[in-house]
């Protein structure tokens, strides 16, 4: 496995669980909030690289983006779930 990509799975762990607690009350359990980090990591730096944002290198430079994208991803799946 690239190490690039494990490194962004394990981001995208830990903003997931950032974002679940951050989100209380609306989080949907440890194991969702973990998979929606992970694709929150994605959806983030996709985010951030298209709207041209960089807040720079390194773990912080990673995590802000993928932290981003759970809680937009926690926030849209919450409507959908309201809904």
């Amino acid at each position: 496995m690239d190490s690039k990509l494990l490194l962004s799975i394990i981001i995208g762990i830990v903003a997931g669980f950032l974002a679940g607690k951050l989100m209380k009350g609306k989080g949907f359990g440890i194991f969702i909030n973990l998979l929606v980090g992970i694709a929150g990591a994605f959806i983030g730096g996709w985010l951030f690289d298209l709207l041209g944002l960089s807040i720079g290198d390194g773990l912080i430079g990673s995590l802000f983006p993928a932290f981003s994208g759970a809680l937009i991803l926690l926030f849209f799946i919450g409507l959908m779930k309201r809904g």
